[in-house]
């Protein structure tokens, strides 16, 4: 999972820097080993010299289990850094794009779960994405957060592909089904993301595919779009325990994304499936 969740952000900047020139924009692309978000003199000269219109943050230490191990690196990465970004974003004239997550919540809402809800996060993961929230906001500047969750891209592992292995291989797999949210393709996200900073003022947004499920029900529809014939069996978290608690209810409401009259964000089933043939093409 670990692996998962790493390649989702790698595959959230490529989509990024993909749909960007894409759509003619000059844009300057960094992967991990291009630049270490800690240095925070590094990051500063390198924002102060490009005088970017709009500055993206996909970086983020998102081993959710490992987190509770490494409090210090995941905050190093996902608390403090951002707070570097948005400081020189806000003395470079640049807008700033930071994504945060589902986690910074406890999952114990029943509804979709608002932009102006109170963060109570339960782990070392959530609880570092929630500093780097503040921090951000704290530097001042444009600053727009985007909450998403449940992400998954194209290439390395991801839990579809999973699916897909687990199945093809051993023709059942066993998948808890008493978490809920809302599957969201990095492509999507990425979209959404670059027409928001057109559209939006700067504040927080949640941005995910529209539509929830379990773990257990995107699994079944991932079986189902790919024709594998597979037993997918529900089970409990308590069954599948690990070092980080999860949020059993993370939906998010994508309320002021729909208030800016945008429409909704395809649903998590019809992202799936493109996403399912996609993978089926390579």
């Amino acid at each position: 999972e670990d692996a998962h969740e790493a390649e989702v952000m790698f595959r959230l900047g490529a989509e990024l820097v993909r749909l960007a020139r894409d759509a003619g924009h000059e844009v300057t692309g960094l992967s991990r080993a291009d630049h270490d978000v800690t240095d925070a003199d590094a990051t500063r000269r390198r924002i102060l010299g490009a005088r970017a219109d709009v500055v993206y943050n996909a970086a983020a230490y998102t081993a959710v289990d490992r987190a509770e191990s490494e409090p210090e690196l995941a905050m190093a990465i996902n608390g403090t850094a951002p707070g570097v970004m948005a400081t020189a974003s806000a003395e470079a004239g640049s807008r700033l794009v930071h994504y945060s997550t589902d986690y910074v919540f406890d999952g114990f809402a029943t509804e979709p779960i608002p932009e102006d809800a109170t963060p109570a996060p339960v782990g070392e993961y959530g609880r570092s994405k929630l500093a780097g929230e503040l921090a951000v906001k704290a530097a001042g500047g444009r600053v727009y957060i985007v909450r998403s969750a449940w992400m998954y891209g194209l290439h390395g592992s991801n839990f579809i592909r999973t699916v897909l292995r687990v199945t093809r291989r051993d023709g059942a797999m066993r998948v808890v089904g008493d978490q809920r949210g809302s599957p969201s393709w990095a492509r999507d996200l990425a979209a959404a993301s670059l027409h928001l900073v057109e559209v939006g003022l700067p504040g927080t947004y949640h941005l995910t595919n529209d539509g929830d499920c379990s773990w257990y029900e995107l699994a079944r529809a991932v079986v189902e779009l790919a024709q594998i014939p597979a037993r997918i069996e529900p089970i409990t978290t308590a069954d599948y325990p690990g070092p980080a608690k999860r949020p059993a209810y993370s939906v998010l409401d994508n309320r002021r994304w729909r208030e800016l009259g945008e429409p909704p964000l395809r649903g998590w089933r019809d992202a799936v499936a493109e996403f399912v043939a996609e993978l089926g093409a390579r």
